[in-house]
This record gives structure tokens, sequence and C-alpha cells, in this order.
């Protein structure tokens, strides 16, 4: 007769009972956009700002992200703005699904990347956060996951992959900046905005300076923003629950994210801005 130990027993039970609290912690879709044409840039010769991330920044209606609306405040006469950002994609799945490869294959010296990542971080790196989690952490740590189909991925950390978007970018002479994630609508009894991703924007702000890229506290620059608020006016921003925003909200953002790029030393987005 097999006999399992009476603890190991219990581990299992409480596995079992774990997995639909695993399968709902993270039922977000994992955009499908092989059928959609990539944004490209108006004209080869101009300069490309390129906007990397998720859905945070590119979304459909009723949700809006911040990428969609800050190429209305540049020159199309003097700077291609082009967003590349997608819902579902992670650090991670953004690399491994090659979609950073394809914006190396087009980018040319004198080119600025703004790369937001985080929220598609978070999760695990296996199938309950749909294999888009990072290793927590901005190191070398690896984690082999096996997928469905029995192949292993080596997941990195999220900081190596973001240093690997860094340092591959500036090799071909582009400009990149990193932005600690857009908030989450939280607040505390009293009505009071509550500051998120501790240690996440730290890590971020690391791994800028260590590779020489420049960085925004995208999250504090929009907490300062909804400071000034009410709860009322900044619930009003969110077309979800409290991750993604609607038009109001992206247009809020987005005019953050111009303010976050004018405090950069010597303002060098500045030539391009059409209008504050």
């Amino acid at each position: 007769m097999l006999r399992i130990p009476f603890v190991r027993l219990l581990l299992s039970f409480a596995v079992l009972a774990c997995l639909p609290v695993l399968r709902a912690a993270d039922d977000r879709p994992v955009v499908n956009d092989s059928g959609v044409p990539l944004e490209t840039p108006a004209a080869g010769t101009l300069p490309t700002l390129w906007l990397v991330g998720d859905s945070t920044l590119n979304s459909k209606t009723p949700m809006r992200g911040w990428a969609q609306d800050l190429g209305q405040f540049f020159f199309p006469s003097k700077i291609n703005v082009v967003n590349r950002a997608i819902g579902g994609r992670s650090s991670r799945t953004f690399y491994t699904e090659g979609r950073w490869q394809k914006i190396l294959d087009e980018l040319k010296a004198g080119d600025w990347v703004v790369i937001q990542f985080g929220h598609n971080d978070v999760g695990r790196t296996d199938a309950s956060s749909k294999f888009r989690g990072s290793v927590k952490g901005i190191g070398d740590e690896t984690e082999d996951v096996t997928k469905p189909d029995g192949t292993v991925e080596t997941v990195r950390t999220f900081g190596w992959y973001l240093k690997n978007y860094v340092r591959t970018a500036r090799a071909k002479g582009a400009n990149v900046i990193l932005c600690s994630p857009i908030p989450h609508k939280k607040f505390d009894a009293t009505g009071k905005f509550i500051r998120d991703w501790a240690g996440w924007r730290e890590n971020i702000q690391t791994c800028a300076k260590a590779e020489g890229a420049g960085y925004l506290d995208l999250a504090e620059i929009i907490a300062r923003g909804y400071d000034k608020l009410s709860q009322p006016e900044v619930e009003a921003f969110f077309a979800d629950k409290g991750t993604h925003t609607n038009a109001a909200g992206s247009l809020f953002n987005a005019r953050a994210v111009l303010s976050g790029l004018a405090s950069l030393p010597g303002a060098p987005l500045a030539p391009y801005l059409a209008k504050p």
C-alpha cells in the first residue's frame, strides 16, 4: 500500500484548494494582435519616438492608454511617434515574442525609446499568470518554466529584461527612457490617494542608472496630480476596477509623461514638442 506522509498530503490538498484562486488571480486576456498591422514611422528620415509597454499604454475602447494620446503633442514634421505597446505583455513576453527585436531591426541612431512595464510582471512565472510574470528583482537570477508544449523557458528577472532593452537600443545609438508603471486606483479610508509600486520604482530607477538611460517616475508624477483631485475625480479617470484608464485618464497621464520628459536633464525632447 502506498503511504503518503501526512504533511505532504495536507500540502497537496492545500495546493488543489488554491488552484481556483490562482486562476482567478489573473483573468486578464492576452491580446492576440497577430492580424493588426504594426505602427511604423511615417517619415523614415526623421527621428522616431518608440513607445513600448502594455495595455496601460495601448488599449481598446472604453479603455485607453497614455501612448495613444502622446503623439498629438509632438510636431509630426520633426519626429515620428510610434506606439508599439500591446495589452497583456510584460517585460518578459515583449522580449520572448520577438516584439523587441522587431523594434531593434528598425531602430536607428538618434531615435528615442520610452519603456513602461510592470503591470504584467508582478504575477508568477507559470501558467497561473499566463507565463508572463518575470522573476522578481534586477539581478541575474533565473527560473526554468515548462510550457504546455513541453518546452522549457529560462525566465529572467524584471531588471534583466529592462537592462537588455536599454543596452541593445543604446548599442544602435538610440536614447532610452524607463518609466515606472502608472498607478492603480487606490485610496485610504480618508479618501487620500495611496502611492503605488514601492520597490518596483526604485528597481527601475536603478536599472536606468546602471545602463545610462533616462528615468521617469511616472507613478509618482501621476500620484502628485491625483493628490490635487478628489477621489471621485480620480475614479472618473478609470474604465475598470482600477488599472486601465478611459479617454480622460489617458490624456491626463499623457500630460504627466510630458511633464516628466520636460524634467529630464537638458529637456532633450523639447525641440520636438508642438504644445504643452
